[in-house]
């Protein structure tokens, strides 16, 4: 049973419309549907907010946008990876939220077009996500960012590249962020948690829509792939602080939460903040969500050490 009384007004108002609908499937959708239509909700996300300067780059192939709040420099920075399930999202989706996060957190946030499904299968965007980091660590200090102060960050299919790109860099043993925020992050590509029976039909970011899209990206590689399922990665000790945000009607709030309890058992510094009466996706919907612009405001608390 959906509980709609339970929902922040916004989020009641979307899911009651998808409900209307007919809980549409993201698998009837093309692929340019699904795009198009996460691109359609970019006004849910508030204002586009002014920033001191944002300039795009390309380098080696891989496009960034950045975003500075100043003219100083030594900026703590943040390394984002958008949401999308791998196979939708871009610059555009996630402008307006990485805008309130470098004036909050006084920093530099660096965005990382990745490439998505299905035109690139894995481990396309996992080894765009790693050459960004080192990228970005690299032209730092010419952005006016502090190499030593990175934050690497994401939501939905973001933070699960977060993640792993974190074990990658462990495995390389060269260097590490200072820390990773992974919002609603999608950690399970075989969708076992009850939080995908009890939430994974009505709150618009279904069942279908995570799975479809883990299948597009994961088109050669099982589920259970370690890279596929982070959740499950046998070695999770030695990551750095970490931060890891909920939703309570999302059916990935159990992996989320199941994390926390894995990072705390092998040492890792964690916290978990899990958001109340909002849905997966809701860290987009500041226009309509009080708890969307909470979670901004904590994550820029994270990076300018408030």
């Amino acid at each position: 049973m959906t509980h709609l009384n339970n929902l922040e007004p916004g989020i009641r108002k979307l899911v009651a419309q998808f409900i209307e609908a007919g809980r549409p499937s993201a698998r009837q959708q093309s692929i340019q549907e699904r795009r198009q239509g996460y691109l359609n909700t970019i006004d849910l996300a508030g204002d586009a907010v002014h920033v001191w300067d944002i300039f795009d780059q390309k380098i080696d192939g891989l496009p960034l946008r950045i975003y500075k709040s100043s003219d100083q420099n030594n900026l703590p920075i943040l390394i984002y990876f958008h949401g999308g399930c791998f196979v939708s999202g871009d610059f555009d989706t996630h402008d307006r939220q990485l805008r309130m996060l470098a004036n909050l957190g006084c920093c530099l946030v660096v965005a990382v077009d990745y490439r998505l499904a299905p035109e690139h299968v894995y481990p396309a965007a996992h080894d765009d996500a790693v050459k960004s980091v080192h990228i970005v660590r690299e032209h730092a200090t010419l952005w006016g960012g502090n190499p030593d102060d990175i934050t690497i960050a994401g939501d939905s299919a973001g933070g699960h590249l977060a993640l792993v790109t974190c074990l990658r860099l462990k495995n390389q043993g060269q260097w590490m962020p200072k820390r990773q925020v992974l919002i609603y992050p999608m950690l399970d590509a075989t969708a076992s948690s009850d939080s995908y029976k009890k939430f994974g039909d009505d709150y618009v970011i279904t069942r279908d829509a995570l799975l479809s899209g883990f299948e597009a990206y994961l088109s050669n590689v099982s589920p259970n792939h370690p890279e596929a399922s982070p959740l499950y990665w046998e070695d999770l000790a030695g990551l750095p602080e970490t931060h890891i945000l909920t939703a309570e009607y999302d059916a990935l709030v159990d992996e989320g939460e199941e994390l926390y309890r894995r990072l705390l058992e092998v040492g890792v510094e964690v916290q978990c903040r899990r958001y109340l009466g909002v849905n997966h996706g809701f860290f987009q919907l500041a226009g309509i969500s009080p708890a969307a612009r909470k979670a901004i405001v904590d994550v820029a608390s994270i990076l300018s050490n408030v």
